[in-house]
């Protein structure tokens, strides 16, 4: 048995090694790259159908998801109590779904005046809920300790990523480095954290459906304008916001599910 215990903690910490070599070497493979600026026609949304006099209406609506969720999210942790957490977490956990709620009051600002200005107001909230998804993922997969004290200096890096980027961007020499860092380490670490190391609850595979879900998402993205031509009701980036939010209630309704795994 303790043979065993040892195999075991030698392959923890080289898996945690592993992973940490990925994360340095991804975050050198971006840095060494210049600045990367904002490409202007990113802005330049296929569907820009007027309706109520709402332009760019489909991509300011289908945005309403991610309101809806955060609400049952923030109602589910706050009123109703079903969500199945580590209480040391809670407030990241409350981060998380006001971080999605505020995503869509940001991103259907954005959409509605499509620019460098107002995409500030899309992205803040997001990284807010990346950060905060962060530390719960390092919580109910390795310490809750690190965790904790991870939480705010992600959230403030997070913030800084966005603010940076204007900051750049309004000097003439945009930078999106820092916020792409931001976005996708998280997507690279939490498979690696999800495969390699121990969870304290069931219906982990939640966590695999909401990755899948932003994945898909940003391939909708990829395609916008390809598939608003084979598909004229709906643009590739409304269905990006459906899918992305399906991912937050899927893990939503794994958090009310799931159990605390006994440790032997």
């Amino acid at each position: 048995e303790i043979r065993l215990s040892l195999v075991g903690s030698e392959m923890c910490i080289r898996d945690r090694i592993v992973t940490l070599l990925v994360l340095i070497s991804v975050t050198i493979a971006v840095f060494v790259q210049g600045p990367i600026a904002q490409p202007i026609e990113y802005h330049n949304f296929p569907d820009i159908r007027l309706f109520l006099s709402t332009p760019n209406f489909f991509n300011v609506l289908s945005n309403l998801p991610f309101v809806i969720v955060g609400l049952m999210g923030l109602y589910s942790l706050i009123i109703s109590r079903s969500v199945k957490k580590l209480d040391e977490l809670n407030i990241a956990y409350i981060i998380l779904f006001l971080g999605v709620f505020l995503v869509g009051f940001g991103s259907g600002y954005y959409h509605l005046r499509p620019s460098n200005e107002t995409l500030v107001w899309d992205r803040l909230p997001m990284t807010l809920a990346f950060m905060a998804l962060t530390s719960i993922i390092v919580a109910e997969y390795g310490s809750v300790r690190l965790a904790k004290r991870m939480l705010y200096p992600l959230l403030i890096l997070g913030a800084a990523s966005v603010f940076y980027w204007d900051f750049t961007e309004s000097n003439g020499v945009g930078d999106l480095r820092f916020y792409i860092l931001v976005q996708f380490l998280p997507l690279i670490a939490l498979p690696l954290i999800l495969l390699f190391m121990k969870a304290k609850f069931t219906h982990s595979n939640s966590y695999w459906w909401l990755i899948l879900c932003y994945l898909l998402a940003k391939v909708f993205e990829h395609f916008d304008a390809f598939i608003y031509q084979i598909f004229p009701m709906l643009s590739g980036h409304s269905f990006k916001h459906l899918v992305a939010a399906f991912g937050m209630f899927l893990l939503l309704q794994g958090y009310k599910n799931r159990n605390t795994i006994c440790v032997s």
